[in-house]
This record gives structure tokens, sequence and C-alpha cells, in this order.
């Protein structure tokens, strides 16, 4: 039975980098992604498919991969001890966007399904994922999008479950030793199981189906924003944080490491260029200062408005 819900999933998640691939290219309108197909001497192997030097994006990659082996890694058992001694597998879809235009954010997203078994136990299993959005320039329109998508996706699931999942996505991308938020959020979720295989399973889909509708928006209303070459300097200053959370605490970045994966790969997620500045401050009243005073902590988006988050008056 273990074997044909694997098979199910997979099904899915193939089919999903395909879609997402496909509604990429499509916005950027000049580059094609390119795939390079891997195995994984322990076991499995993925499609990491790679996009570069478009009319919009930078740098992208959206992977599938799929990987066993006999035993969990030092980092899995460490988190769940339950795990030790089972062999497991792994699969799911990960993406990053690195877009040239500093005023459409880079965006992440991931799904994923993991087993574990041991001969005369029940298996373990579970369902994560989610994705989270990380402006330069934010607008609040798109920042407010972004969230409706996510609230409507899990609607159906529950009257609390996008609250839940989004206050789990503001403290997992909470990049503790800068005192910020990666970006604005968005979801996150893990250790999904409760609500059975069949629901647990479609909430996944719910999220995966649903990254396309929240980031395609805001890739066609903000593609032809001019910027200046400072602005863009910033944007590859804010890139240095993205690459320090991948590097410091994103525990994906770490299975994958420790399970042998592939490397070009697993950092796949990195952005083509990246800066880092000695001690930096925006400038006071700059549309810089107000990414820090405004979008890089929690906020009810969906509760608040523009004028409102203004008067708030955050200091820096």
């Amino acid at each position: 039975m273990q074997s044909a819900l694997l098979e199910q999933v997979k099904s899915y998640l193939m089919a999903l980098q395909d879609r997402i691939c496909a509604g990429l290219e499509q916005a950027d309108g000049k580059a094609t992604f390119v795939e390079d197909s891997w195995q994984r001497a322990e076991g499995g192997g993925g499609r990491t498919r790679v996009i570069q030097n478009g009319n919009v994006i930078e740098q992208g990659g959206v992977n599938y991969s799929h990987v066993f082996g006999a035993s969990m890694p030092a980092s899995a058992t460490a988190h769940r001890p339950e795990l030790a001694g089972r062999s497991f597998h792994a699969c799911g879809v990960s993406l990053v966007i690195h877009p040239h235009n500093p005023h459409i954010p880079t965006s992440h997203a991931n799904v994923r399904f993991f087993i574990a078994e041991k001969q005369g136990e029940e298996p373990i299993w579970w369902f994560g994922g989610g994705f989270d959005l990380t402006p330069f320039y934010p607008f609040f329109d798109d920042v407010q999008h972004w969230h409706k998508v996510a609230h409507d996706l899990c609607a159906p699931f529950g009257d609390n479950v996008y609250s839940k999942y989004k206050t789990w996505c503001d403290d997992y991308f909470f990049i503790k030793h800068r005192d910020e938020t990666r970006g604005v959020g968005g979801l996150f979720f893990d250790d999904l199981n409760e609500l059975g295989f069949e629901q647990s399973f479609a909430f996944m889909q719910a999220v995966g189906d649903g990254f396309l509708d929240a980031y395609l928006p805001i890739i066609k209303r903000r593609k032809n924003t001019p910027f200046t070459e400072q602005q863009r300097d910033f944007q590859l200053y804010r890139r240095g944080r993205y690459v320090e959370f991948n590097l410091v605490w994103d525990r994906g970045t770490l299975f994958g490491l420790q399970t042998g994966g592939r490397t070009e790969s697993i950092l796949m997620s990195m952005p083509p260029l990246a800066r880092w500045q000695y001690n930096y401050t925006p400038p006071a009243n700059s549309k810089e200062a107000s990414l820090y005073q405004y979008y890089l902590r929690p906020q009810e988006w969906l509760d608040t408005s523009e004028e409102q988050l203004i008067a708030r008056e955050w200091q820096l």
C-alpha cells in the first residue's frame, strides 16, 4: 500500500514541475528551462530544471527529486528520534526564482512527502511545504494578493489553517542573527498527517497548485517597471540575506546535503549575484528604509491597510 501511495504522490509532483516550468516560461517570454537529470548512488535521483538570463528571470530553478535509503541522516534523527533505524523515501518539488528587476520579488516554494518504514511497525509519514515571498521594493497590493491566495487555498481545510501556517512561515523564515524576517512570508507547514492521507495530500496539492496563482500576477504587474542601478545594487545587497538564511538556518538545505543529494541541485536556490556591505543603513525616508520599517516583521496583511501599516511608524 505504501508503494502505491508513494507513486501517487510522485506522479503529482512531476506533473506539478511541468506546469510550473511552463507557466514561468510563458511569463518570461524568452528563456526556457534546461533539464539536468541526475542519479543518487545511495538511491533515487531527480530532475533539476534551471532557467537563466530571461526577459524577467535572471536565474531560477524548479527541481523534482525522489531520494531513498536504508537509514536516516543525523540531522533528521536528532529532530525526530523515532526515525532511527528506519529506511526512508523523500520526494518533492522545490523552486526558487530570482528575477532581474528589483521590483519583482524573489519567490520560493516547495511541497514534499516523506515516509519512513521499519519491518513490523507502522510507517511514519507526513507532508510538508509552503511558499514565501521576498520583495526588495515591496508593493502593498502585491503582498496582500500573495496572502489572499494563501488564505483562500487554506479555507476549505479549516478556519484556522491559514493563520496557523502563516505564523509558522513567519517564524521559520526569521533570520535570527539579523532580527528580521526574510521577506513577507506566506505559508509553511510540516509533519502534516493528522488529516489522514487523502486530505493531507489534498492540502499539499492546493499549496503546490496555488504558487502560480500567487506569483504570476505579480510578475505581470511589475516586469516593465523601470529601475535604477542604485535599486539594482540594493537588490543584490538584500539577496545576501537570502544566502545567509539558506546556508545557516534552512533545514531542507542541511537534509539534502546530509543525505548525499546532488549539491548543484540543492544550492540551486542561491542567487546568481549577491553582495555584502559592512554595517549598511538605508537612508532615512527612502524606499529602502521602508522595506525595513514596514515589511521585514510579521504582519496581519489581510487585516491591515497600507495607511495603517505606515501609520505605525516603526523605528529602524
